[in-house]
């Protein structure tokens, strides 16, 4: 069975539907409901996380024809080691093969790969095609997409204030120094934007551990698609939700 099909042009101007001057520079995405989606058709979780790479496909295309910025998906939590070892060892499997059949596509539409969370975890044949995609890509000019890998929040913050612990009892950095700066330059995304937009699926209400510094003044927009039935048409309207909040980020705005 055919799961990944090469980019094909689209003669759609997506950038006609948006306010390209109020595009977000960075999206991030919780890419929930793939299980759901198997289970209301009978199917085994499996085809749901199969679905859920399609949709992720589409999404990439999407955000790359826009001139989006950054895509951060969150793709394995730090969590997710709880569910069955077969349901970890598909989306390992997964991971791997996207990387493999989509890399010469992602590098040719000048995609660069980047990674955040602790993938020292992840298993070696992962690793490797992650090591790998993030070579190959890394003098590209495009879209980042960026995979959170074995991620979590409140790990990720708890590394950098042991990183910035580290650097004051080294002498490196004097404790009166710490500031917001250098707290984001000690986090995974380091020298990417915050995310202006955060999309989550499948109505769930809850930010599940993910970006937890980094969503302070983000946008939220819960849409009831579950993940694999989430496409170009649903990014677009998410994005024009997007571009009707007035962002003030704690203060007013006057005329």
């Amino acid at each position: 069975m055919m799961w990944f099909k090469p980019w094909r042009k689209n003669k759609v101007d997506l950038k006609s539907q948006v306010a390209i001057e109020r595009l977000p520079h960075h999206i991030a995405i919780i890419m929930d409901g793939n299980g759901r989606w198997a289970q209301k058709r009978a199917l085994p979780r499996s085809m749901g996380h199969r679905a859920g790479v399609e949709a992720l496909r589409k999404v990439v295309k999407a955000c790359s024809r826009l001139g989006i910025e950054v895509l951060t998906v969150y793709a394995f939590s730090t969590e997710n080691w709880r569910r069955p070892k077969d349901e970890v060892g598909v989306l390992m499997t997964l991971l791997t093969e996207y990387l493999r059949k989509e890399l010469n596509e992602l590098h040719q539409n000048n995609v660069i790969i980047r990674t955040m969370g602790r993938i020292s975890d992840l298993p070696r044949e992962a690793q490797h095609e992650l090591e790998h995609a993030i070579e190959s890509t890394q003098n590209n000019t495009g879209l980042i997409l960026n995979l959170a890998l074995n991620y979590g929040g409140r790990s990720e913050i708890i590394e950098a204030v042991k990183k910035l612990s580290k650097d004051a009892l080294s002498g490196k950095l004097k404790v009166e120094e710490i500031d917001e700066e250098s707290f984001n330059n000690a986090l995974y995304t380091s020298g990417l934007p915050d995310p202006d937009l955060l999309i989550r699926t499948s109505g769930e209400m809850r930010l599940s551990n993910f970006l937890l510094w980094q969503l302070a003044y983000t946008e939220i927009v819960v849409v009831n698609e579950l993940w694999p039935d989430f496409g170009q048409d649903a990014l677009l309207e998410a994005i024009k939700e997007y571009q009707k909040r007035d962002r003030r980020f704690g203060g007013i705005h006057t005329n």
